[in-house]
């Protein structure tokens, strides 16, 4: 029996362009890697910000099994009921208890019925004022530490210290944080002294002839004019961005973490 467990992370999602991508390219990192278990950030699915159910339920057709999300996760309110509904839909869990969907779930692997914890949290810096991650993470992990030491976080947040800081403190407890949101890919994969797999930033899977995602044009004029202008997803030089953590299925430790650009700069 294979005692590794390999996992594959997709970071931010961008609109129609990075659906594109993620279908032209999964089944071959999922064939080539011998991936078990697939998951993606999928908050800029719709438009660039939020999730729609026909987009949800397009990219699903895909072999992911978890979708996490964000800030803007739930900012088309027509999503909220779906989310809602949804057991492999994640928001970030650190919203105030009574908001749509769930924040974390236990899945299974398609074939070896391993089970994997996924938990999805939003940083506090620079971003809304919601419950504090560290908190957050503390009361699920006393929940699901005994059901699974497979364990992975989707660490949404702006600022690099925190997510670094998260890094250290999950350190020994989970086997990877992965951090979204900037949608620039950083080079610090590493497995830190305890076993954790760790990156600041998986990157975005999108459209890069763009301001992270979205058409230059109207970026650049929030700035020179700062006043908003309309956002829409960029189209060219899409590439694919994610991370292959591989895991010891019997510690719940990262062996190794391996980062995904494709087509590279």
């Amino acid at each position: 029996m294979n005692k590794i467990l390999k996992i594959l992370f997709i970071g931010d999602i961008i609109g129609q362009p990075g659906y594109k991508i993620v279908k032209l390219l999964l089944p071959g990192f999922i064939e080539k890697e011998n991936i078990d278990f697939v998951i993606a950030n999928g908050e800029n699915l719709s438009d660039g910000m939020g999730i729609l159910k026909r987009d949800s339920d397009e990219l699903m057709q895909l072999p992911i099994d978890v979708l996490t999300g964000g800030n803007h996760t739930l900012d088309k309110i027509q999503s909220h009921k779906f989310i809602n509904e949804s057991s492999n839909i994640l928001r970030p869990m650190n919203y105030p208890k009574g908001v749509y969907g769930s924040g974390y779930g236990i899945f299974k692997t398609k074939n070896g019925g391993d089970k994997i914890a996924v938990i999805n949290l939003i940083g506090r810096i620079y971003m809304k004022p919601l419950d504090c991650p560290f908190r957050a993470f503390e009361r699920v992990y006393e929940r699901i530490q005994n059901e699974t030491k497979i364990i992975f976080v989707d660490f949404h947040a702006e600022a690099t210290s925190e997510k670094i800081a998260f890094g250290w403190f999950a350190d020994g407890k989970v086997s990877a944080v992965a951090g979204t949101h900037t949608h620039v890919q950083t080079a610090d994969n590493r497995v830190l002294p305890n076993g954790t797999a760790y990156i600041t930033d998986v990157g975005m899977t999108g459209p890069y002839d763009s301001v992270i995602g979205m058409k230059k044009e109207s970026s650049i004029k929030r700035y020179l004019f700062g006043t908003p202008f309309k956002h829409e997803v960029a189209e060219d030089d899409v590439k694919f961005a994610g991370i292959i953590v591989s895991i010891d299925k019997e510690t719940g430790k990262a062996i190794k973490i391996n980062r995904i650009l494709k087509p590279e700069f």
